[in-house]
């Protein structure tokens, strides 16, 4: 059977059916799958979108561009979701005096989430399942210093302060959108350290960031051919998009019920694991 030029494009593995993906197979597996995911995340206090990255190319066969694409969309339903239910514990008026940071942050976060999505459109797709290896990497170790070590705020002046938070925001952003991911597992710490700001309205402040950085990426990565990869999976999409709601919200009620020492060396190791896997994958 030949494959259709939309198929190539969306870099899945065709199937005699209407789903054109692996997964399309059992959507219970994709929304189990994605619930797991929303999970391990939401019991550290994120979206669990690093987890998902490597599990949309290993175990459904998305090549690494459309795998990026669906993460991402993903990723911004989860925040969109996960921001009204963060300001119910964290009031508004809490949060309004920082607004000088997420400005800070987003100065240089916008202009990384465009110029990230350009790299991941443009550059080999061997040489992106390499990137995405090195970032998972980087993901594990900032996870374990971040929450297994504790960080103060660093005291800056504020031209410093600026100047770190453009640059931090740019390597964010692009962190972000080679990734597909939301990006709370740098932006809270980054903000903790910083600007010294107590970690649960980091946590708000950093969907705040979030948001508008993919829909940058967003933008971009829909003038992409690739792109096409989310209408001709649309049952994938929603299915484990519920999933990692659902996840994310019962992984929040569990925060801090498994010991930060215990859960976040194990998801540190399934981050290697996922790299290595990533970094051979055919």
């Amino acid at each position: 059977m030949s494959h259709g030029p939309e198929q190539r494009l969306a870099g899945l593995t065709p199937l005699p059916s209407a789903d054109v993906s692996r997964a399309g197979r059992s959507l219970p597996l994709v929304f189990v799958v994605g619930a797991g995911v929303g999970l391990l995340g939401g019991m550290i206090g994120l979206g669990g979108a690093e987890f998902r990255l490597p599990l949309l190319i290993g175990l459904f066969g998305l090549a690494a561009l459309p795998a990026i694409i669906m993460n991402k969309a993903m990723s911004l339903i989860v925040v969109i979701t996960a921001l009204p239910a963060r300001l119910l514990g964290v009031p508004l008026d809490a949060v309004t005096p920082f607004w000088y940071v997420v400005v800070n942050l987003l100065i240089g976060s916008l202009v990384g989430a465009w110029v990230g999505a350009h790299w991941a459109t443009k550059i080999a797709s061997k040489t992106l399942y390499r990137v995405l290896a090195v970032l998972l990497i980087l993901i594990a170790a900032v996870l374990v210093l971040t929450h297994v070590f504790t960080t103060n705020g660093l005291e800056l002046p504020a031209v410093w302060q600026w100047a770190l938070g453009i640059a931090a925001g740019f390597v964010i952003g692009v962190v972000a959108a080679l990734m597909g991911v939301a990006g709370g597992e740098l932006l809270i710490p980054t903000i903790v350290l910083l600007y010294g700001i107590d970690i649960k309205i980091a946590g708000t402040l950093s969907l705040a960031v979030s948001l508008p950085t993919m829909l940058v990426a967003f933008a971009r990565y829909s003038r992409d051919n690739s792109f096409a990869v989310l209408g001709q999976n649309l049952r994938f999409l929603v299915t484990m998009s519920l999933g990692s709601v659902t996840g994310t919200l019962l992984g929040g009620l569990l925060l801090g019920v498994v010991p930060s020492l215990v859960i976040v060396p194990l998801l540190a190791v399934l981050l290697v694991w996922s790299s290595w896997k990533v970094w051979h994958h055919r």
